[in-house]
């Protein structure tokens, strides 16, 4: 039964198969050698068993696993892809921020494990609840994020009354650099002279965050 995945998954259900089992459908053929089973520890195997460390790695990356190749490897991402989205989709359910943990699990799906930094904001109306977002720069946040024109147009044509800053540390660490504080003061400082109250500032990662308000830095 074991080396045969998906007439357990019919017989036994899908809570009964283990990562290697449901990423060995997704592979659903192996090779002269190893079996479908083999190829998906071999996959796993990349990201130490880790499935959010498995989302980071690129279709090239498992491509270079013999007897995965391109066609299986888009599957395998295409896998990991609506997982993600399918935990974003049960973020948004929450549009109400009343707490910075709030903030951090309807942005942790979108940019937690990014292998890059991205810069994000939350536009949120009087009730706090989210009228929007909005990625403001990719690839670091120096530079453009403190052009204030762009991030207070957003506000203002979308009438929010406040924001939440946030970006992610793909590094982990979730202490905030001396360009992070310095950002979220002239934002903040901004804001108060444009009306758009700027409520937090959040460094996120896989599963942590770091929050300004929280700290005492707002």
């Amino acid at each position: 039964m074991e080396d045969r995945p998906r007439e357990k998954l019919l017989l036994k259900g899908r809570s009964s198969l283990s990562n290697a089992e449901l990423v060995a459908i997704l592979i659903n053929t192996g090779t002269k050698n190893n079996s479908a089973l083999d190829l998906a520890k071999e996959v796993l195997n990349l990201a130490n068993n880790n499935l959010v460390n498995l989302g980071k790695k690129s279709i090239s990356e498992f491509g270079r696993i013999k007897g995965v190749g391109q066609a299986k490897a888009l599957k395998i991402v295409a896998a990991l892809e609506l997982g993600r989205r399918r935990q974003l989709a049960n973020a948004e359910k929450r549009k109400q921020i009343q707490k910075s943990t709030d903030a951090f699990e309807y942005l942790q799906p979108i940019i937690g494990d990014l292998q890059y930094e991205e810069f994000w904001i939350l536009l949120l109306n009087r009730n706090n609840k989210i009228i929007g977002t909005e990625k403001i720069s990719k690839g670091g946040i120096v530079g453009t994020v403190t052009d204030k024109r762009i991030i207070f147009k957003l506000a203002i044509d979308a009438f929010a009354t406040s924001i939440i800053l946030a970006h992610n540390h793909p590094s982990g660490n979730t202490k905030p650099s001396e360009a992070d504080r310095k950002i979220t003061q002239q934002l903040r400082s901004a804001g108060k002279i444009m009306d758009v109250e700027v409520l937090d500032h959040l460094i996120i990662t896989n599963d942590a965050y770091f929050s300004f308000a929280d700290e005492g830095f707002m």
